[in-house]
């Protein structure tokens, strides 16, 4: 069973920045689809970013494009999203999510991850 353990969230002003990491129980460079995905309240669930963890081939929402950066390192068995420039709107709840295959066109699909952290808050004020 694969844990994930996110931590680096807080309270932010616009414009500011915030790094959010994710640490994985297990070994997954080999073959690992690894995401970030945000709910803000009522709201559904939606992708944020997506990095195969073979290959670092990633993937982006037009809405965090330019401001957000995915990146994993091996040797840590850790994912990391750099937040910068900041919104309002990127207020919600981020998780980190993990499945062993690629992450195609369907990357922002949160129904085909398997592993799930408990989430962590960004909270960005105007």
């Amino acid at each position: 069973q694969v844990q994930l353990v996110e931590s680096g969230g807080g309270s932010v002003q616009a414009g500011g920045s915030l790094r959010l990491s994710c640490r994985t129980s297990e070994y997954t460079t080999s073959a690992a689809c690894m995401g970030w995905f945000r709910q803000a309240p009522g709201k559904e669930r939606e992708g944020v970013a997506s990095i195969w963890t073979g290959g670092s081939y990633t993937n982006y929402a037009d809405s965090v494009k330019g401001r957000f950066t995915i990146s994993h390192d091996d040797a840590k068995n850790a994912l990391y999203l750099q937040m910068s420039s900041l919104k309002p709107e990127d207020t919600a709840i981020y998780y980190c999510a993990l499945v062993f295959q690629w992450c195609g066109s369907s990357w922002d699909d949160w129904g085909q991850y398997t592993y799930w952290g408990q989430g962590t808050q960004v909270t960005v004020s105007s």
